[in-house]
């Protein structure tokens, strides 16, 4: 290995090297390129005197031009008089970041983390104009040098492992913050420990069925208004996705033989509604009225991070009204708003049978903006079936993330972030591999995120009093089939929800009945003269834990054979008989494929809360660390996690330098969302 004595660098205006939040400001890096590519050395060297003094990996707050990162000469007690010698430079101030420990005599860069991953990090920043001709050009005569670690290692994208940002997982939430981050020019990382991306948005095929893994009710794929987020993700990668309108959102089926079909015209479901309950025809109007006050609020503003300040201001400026109607309603649960106006009993276990599809639990525990955003939604964008299924979503975010610039590597198990002086600086792989960016964003749930992959931490003050808030919302007991065509009534409706006797059975595992059937409305999913049926119900993971394989196996049969004869006694009479293909899952399943804590789908709250207040943003409580997806704000649902993406990607933006910051702004704001958290 030869010794690098020369080498050349792109100058970068210093504004492109921005802070992590709430911390001391840290630099971003460039690559660096060499007259000698395979080096192991690297000679560091200025005639500017203060670098002889930078030490520990932070812009000086005076002059951000400078850098405390280098330390030069070996002693650190030469005189502030004293030039650096043996050093020539062409620009009078420049600047180094290393996030990677080296080692030897000599310079060294003190901020360390671990192995060398790879030298990008040093750029013109602020430089004057005095030997312009040479500042992009350095000769040394010193022999002092830094010895690397570790060679740049090389991932399956042929990138050196040096990101913007790292994304762990690939769910809706985490491809949609990974690939605005892209188109913004941020160089990122999606690691996928599956085959395939997508989490519970995925696929898979058997015998010729094409199943979605998760919900089959997609919404946010309209052409119209501000809450279609997975349009837009989709057409920022330059996407876009043929879908089949459903001409309704779901038929319920309910206790004393309540029926109600969810039209997507808004009018018409509020004539079956009214017709049902016609004594209560003002309140149905005034709590659904509601409703849409806070979605069209919603529905009127760039929706982007709640906790960027320039933002958020520049929002409230132009939209005061909206922004305070949001204020307004986000402590509020549905319930309470619907008991305002609403005093039969049955219709207001109606609304908790609505809020129990939004969030999984009744609607006095369910946020009134969530409830807002959905029950609209379904009636002015409507409920859009992808062509090809619901996979195909993450399938072109993960195209379009590659697209840009940016990589995704799957088989790519996670076993820990990696923190270095109390930020999140990387992460460790199952096979010893390590990747390093600048933030680390985890599309895992919460409780993954800070009870297994930060090992050995102590959980933070803010994570502990979600903790205490909130609870693990149960997993669910899924039913893939594949069915004989003629089972089926001809005007079958695509989704359905199904509680035939106890509305106290409404959250009780295995009570309530979630049914899809997605080849009502795209027959190419499944072989000619088949459908499949998704079925999907509530079950907690201690019901499948201390079982030997055979009685796993036989509990399994038997769960299933009890949601079918409940389907086949309420809605398709022969449904067993017609069964061409059938898999069951449990909450081990989805807690093997999904890496989700006991297979749970993201946090219920504890008791009655204080509407969406005590929902966790993305920022944490660790300086580079991000979360996305169903455990933070806005919660369950995939327009939620969609819009948990959006807001994610942008506060990381701003934090790399990619959007406009002000750091005064930040740190007030953020203390006052903790603070407006601790209330909940």
């Amino acid at each position: 290995m030869a010794e690098l004595s020369s080498f050349s660098i792109t100058p970068i205006n210093s504004s492109r090297f921005p802070t992590n939040h709430h911390s001391s400001p840290k630099l971003s890096t460039l690559k660096l390129t060499s007259q000698n590519q395979k080096c192991d050395k690297l000679l560091v060297f200025s005639d500017y005197d203060p670098l002889c003094y930078l030490k520990s990996g932070f812009v000086n707050p005076k002059n951000s031009s400078h850098l405390y990162g280098v330390e030069l000469g070996g002693s650190g007690t030469r005189p502030r008089s004293q030039k650096c010698k043996n050093f020539s430079i062409g620009c009078s101030k420049f600047s180094v970041f290393s996030n990677y420990k080296l080692t030897g005599t000599g310079p060294r860069f003190h901020h360390s983390t671990n192995e060398m991953g790879a030298i990008r990090g040093i750029t013109s920043a602020g430089s004057s104009d005095r030997n312009n001709n040479k500042k992009n050009k350095f000769i040394s005569n010193s022999t002092s040098a830094l010895n690397m670690d570790k060679a740049v290692e090389k991932n399956k994208g042929g990138g050196d492992n040096y990101y913007d940002a790292i994304v762990i997982g690939s769910g809706i939430g985490g491809l949609v913050a990974a690939t605005q981050l892209a188109v913004k020019g941020a160089r990122v990382l999606v690691l996928e420990k599956y085959v395939i991306p997508g989490g519970s948005s995925g696929y898979y095929q058997r015998n010729g069925y094409t199943f979605d893994v998760g919900s089959s009710v997609m919404f946010g794929f309209s052409d119209k208004g501000n809450l279609n987020l997975i349009t837009q993700a989709l057409a920022a990668v330059g996407c876009e996705m043929p879908v089949i309108p459903d001409p309704t959102t779901v038929h319920f089926h309910l206790p004393n033989n309540l029926s109600v079909l969810v039209h997507k015209e808004y009018s018409e479901f509020i004539a079956e509604l009214t017709s049902k309950f016609p004594h209560e025809k003002e309140g149905i109007f005034k709590f659904y009225g509601v409703c849409w006050k806070i979605f069209n609020a919603l529905n009127s503003l760039e929706l982007k991070s709640l906790e960027e300040p320039i933002y958020l201001f520049g929002q409230f400026f132009q939209k005061p009204v909206e922004c305070l109607t949001l204020a307004y309603y986000l402590p509020q649960n549905a319930g309470d708003i619907a008991r305002k106006y609403i005093k039969d009993p049955e219709l207001l276990s109606f609304i908790d049978a609505e809020c129990f599809i939004v969030s999984t639990v009744n609607a006095l525990q369910t946020p009134m903006i969530n409830a807002g955003m959905v029950l609209c939604d379904r009636h002015y964008g409507g409920i859009n079936y992808p062509i090809g299924g619901v996979g195909g979503i993450a399938e072109s975010l993960a195209k379009g993330l590659i697209d840009q610039g940016s990589e995704i590597l799957y088989k790519a198990n996670v076993t820990e972030i990696v923190i270095d002086q109390g930020q999140a600086v990387g992460v460790r792989m199952s096979d010893k591999r390590e990747f390093f960016a600048k933030t680390v964003i985890s599309n895992a749930t919460r409780w993954d995120t800070f009870g297994k992959l930060l090992k050995g931490k102590d959980l933070p003050k803010e994570e502990e009093n979600f903790q205490k808030a909130y609870v693990k919302a149960p997993s669910f007991l899924s039913i893939h089939m594949g069915v004989k065509a003629e089972v089926l009534p001809p005007d079958t409706d695509c989704h359905h929800f199904v509680l035939e006797n106890d509305w106290t059975r409404l959250e009780k595992p295995y009570g309530s009945i979630f049914l899809s059937i997605p080849t009502v409305l795209d027959s190419s999913l499944a072989p000619e003269g088949r459908h499949i049926l998704h079925i999907f119900t509530t079950s907690s993971i201690e019901d499948w834990e201390g079982l030997s394989p055979k009685e796993y196996v036989e509990k399994k049969e038997l769960v299933a054979n009890e949601i079918i004869s409940r389907l086949e006694k309420k809605l398709f009479p022969g449904l067993a008989s017609s069964i061409d293909f059938i898999e069951v899952g449990t909450p081990k399943t989805h807690r093997r494929y999904l890496a989700r804590d006991n297979g749970t789908y993201g946090p219920m709250p504890r008791g009655t809360p204080k509407g969406l207040l005590g929902m966790p943003f993305n920022t944490t409580a660790i300086d580079g660390l991000y979360c996305v997806g169903d455990s933070c704000f806005p919660g369950q649902g995939v327009i939620a996690v969609a819009f948990s993406g959006v807001m994610c990607a942008h506060r990381v933006a701003a934090d790399i330098g990619l959007e406009k910051k002000s750091p005064l702004l930040d740190a007030a704001l953020l203390r006052t969302l903790s603070w407006l958290r601790s209330l909940a």
